[in-house]
């Protein structure tokens, strides 16, 4: 059975459609905001619009440091599939209120909105990976986890692209916007009520809603050795990924000369990289979950973000880069490869962690752990930005950066592979099946 046939069980589609139009209207919502803030609601704030768009960043990330606590004592406690369709059903009520804050075209009520959106993105996370184990059978765990993965980047890709375009729209004012998230949040509902039910590991759990304590409390349980390693390792994805999403528009315009459409295609490339390294996940690990590709893959990825530093200067092309002399552009080719080099490892190595995580967990506390990992999550994309920006502050250059994270790459699989013997045997094992692969 291959991992596009899931696509055609009621086990998965559902969740699937529903996972996905969220991560779309997630994108959407925040993309058409920025656009918004940038263009139509700079004039009407006291404060700056680059403020307002690095706000609405922290804005979105808050919830899951506040609720993920609560949000993965919810999913072990209540039957999944109905907290599913609940929080699917809000996100559409959410969208309500961001039609209003379009039409009152009001800064801090639409930042409200995001928060909201931020916080129905906490309590579907747990829900979304801990749900996976109880409807898909062990040997499906990585291809259904690669399909995920694939899927919620393309949406990332397509929410940008999609909530730009809307945004930009004129004679129209936010009903373009409006339309849209509130259309893709209820088709993502009706998807969710197609979703089986998935009994409560855990039905008599008291719930803490002490909100720092419970989050301490959810840390600590996960601080097992394994459980611990795994979450640093995947959250250490997302700290790579958010550096680099964040630095290829610069890299594109600065550095390439690129316009819009260039830098686009720059970002596709990353995402183009995730699907292929998604789609080879399953074949790879020969339908088990194979934590052993991990480590190699990490390398290749900075093998390519290496070559990014290692880029030559690039001569400026008359007109500028664009899409019609992209490739035939050998700097642009390069860098095109590269990042889709960095996708497709990033893919490889993030998707037999995920599913390791959610097969190693406990049943009656997996919702829990993945909320965990939440939070870690959200701690290492804030640092990436914290990181990122203290980098400039020293001058270091973007290419410089890239360099700097294919280093720290490299040690920190090193310190995983030493922390956790059994990543090492299968590492190992991995090497020496990989000529008869």
């Amino acid at each position: 059975m291959s991992q596009f046939d899931l696509l055609a069980t009621r086990r998965f589609l559902p969740l699937f459609i529903a996972q996905f139009l969220g991560a779309l209207n997630d994108n959407i919502f925040r993309f058409a905001l920025v656009i918004f803030i940038t263009f139509t609601l700079a004039e009407r704030s006291p404060l700056p619009a680059g403020m307002l768009v690095v706000a609405s960043g922290g804005i979105f990330i808050l919830p899951f440091f506040l609720f993920s606590a609560c949000a993965g004592q919810l999913a072990d406690k209540f039957e999944k599939a109905r907290l599913i369709r609940l929080i699917k059903f809000a996100e559409i009520a959410i969208m309500a209120l961001g039609a209003i804050g379009f039409w009152l075209q009001h800064a801090g009520f639409l930042l409200g909105v995001l928060f909201l959106m931020g916080t129905h993105s906490a309590f579907f996370g747990p829900l979304k990976y801990g749900i996976l184990p109880q409807h898909l059978l062990e040997d499906e765990l990585t291809g259904g986890n690669a399909l995920i993965q694939m899927a919620t980047y393309i949406a990332i890709l397509l929410g940008a692209m999609i909530g730009g375009f809307v945004a930009s729209l004129h004679g129209h004012g936010a009903l373009p916007i409006v339309v849209c998230v509130t259309a893709v949040a209820s088709v993502g509902w009706l998807a969710a009520l197609r979703i089986p039910d998935a009994p409560s590991p855990v039905p008599d759990l008291a719930i803490d809603w002490r909100l720092g304590h419970a989050t301490w409390r959810l840390l600590r349980a996960a601080a097992d050795r394994a459980t611990l390693v795994l979450t640093l390792l995947i959250s250490w994805f997302w700290f790579e990924g958010a550096t680099f999403l964040s630095m290829v528009p610069t890299f594109g315009k600065e550095t390439l000369g690129g316009n819009e459409q260039a830098v686009t295609l720059l970002n596709a490339a990353f995402t183009v990289g995730i699907g292929l390294g998604s789609l080879a996940c399953e074949s790879l690990s020969r339908r088990r979950i194979e934590i052993g590709l991990s480590p190699w893959a990490a390398l290749g990825l900075s093998v390519f973000a290496l070559d990014l530093y290692l880029q030559p200067t690039v001569a400026a092309v008359p007109g500028g880069l664009t899409l019609a002399n992209f490739f035939a552009t050998p700097a642009a080719v390069r860098v095109f490869v590269d990042l889709v080099g960095i996708g497709a490892c990033g893919a490889l190595y993030i998707v037999p962690l995920n599913a390791a995580l959610q097969a190693g967990a406990a049943v009656e506390r997996r919702s829990r752990v993945i909320a965990a990992l939440n939070v870690m999550n959200a701690l290492f994309m804030v640092g990436s930005a914290l990181f990122t920006l203290a980098l400039f502050a020293l001058g270091l250059t973007i290419p410089q950066v890239f360099a700097l994270v294919a280093a720290l790459n490299v040690v920190a699989v090193v310190g995983a592979l030493s922390a956790l013997p059994a990543l090492r045997g299968r590492a190992v094992a991995v090497w020496r099946r990989a000529p008869s692969a």
